[in-house]
């Protein structure tokens, strides 16, 4: 299954739900007034709208998740690649490294997963 597509506006929603979760929605409603200036309204009509789209679920007005962080950031990167570099993963790098200064902690880090993939280890 394809990770649903999640705009910016609903990103920053589902930052707060997935610190949150499980939350009732009314409690939502409150941290989305107070992180994201939003009215009540704006709120339910989110919750609704991804509700539909799969990435949450309002069960007895107890909002949760469908769709973790990282899926929906994975499926981010993976449509920038795609669309701005052409699927290339080497040209992405290339371009995000370029003027970013990168200090030798996340060099390791990168290289330390570039070999887990080169034995196999996937995540």
């Amino acid at each position: 299954m394809d990770t649903p597509k999640v705009f910016e506006s609903e990103y920053r929603f589902c930052l707060i739900l997935w610190e949150h979760e499980p939350v009732k929605s009314r409690e939502l409603v409150a941290l989305c007034q107070e992180q994201l200036g939003w009215k009540p309204t704006t709120t339910y009509t989110v919750i609704k709208r991804l509700s539909a789209r799969g990435i949450l679920k309002n069960e007895d007005s107890v909002v949760s998740a469908l769709v973790s962080k990282e899926e929906v950031q994975a499926a981010e990167i993976e449509e920038l690649v795609e669309k701005r570099f052409e699927g290339s993963l080497p040209a992405f790098v290339a371009a995000f490294t370029k003027n970013r200064c990168i200090t030798e902690k996340e060099i390791d880090e990168v290289q330390q997963m570039i070999d887990r993939f080169r034995k196999g280890d996937l995540p």
